[in-house]
């Protein structure tokens, strides 16, 4: 596995927590906290929209 910077976990609420990484090659990573050697990986550039579409609610009809 990749060197990893992992952020510190968020925690939503009933306690399902994920965390962020990135990689020195640019790559961004998600996983549940406790699990990170099973993650999600794509480029920081796919994170960043991710998390734009998520503030903007785009992924509002899956609460």
């Amino acid at each position: 596995m990749r060197d990893v910077t992992w952020e510190a976990p968020f925690c939503g609420e009933g306690a399902s927590c994920y965390r962020l990484g990135t990689d020195s090659e640019g790559n961004s990573y998600i996983a549940v906290a406790g699990a990170e050697d099973h993650h999600l990986t794509d480029s920081r550039e796919a994170l960043q929209q991710m998390i734009r579409d998520i503030k903007a609610g785009k992924a509002d009809h899956l609460l």
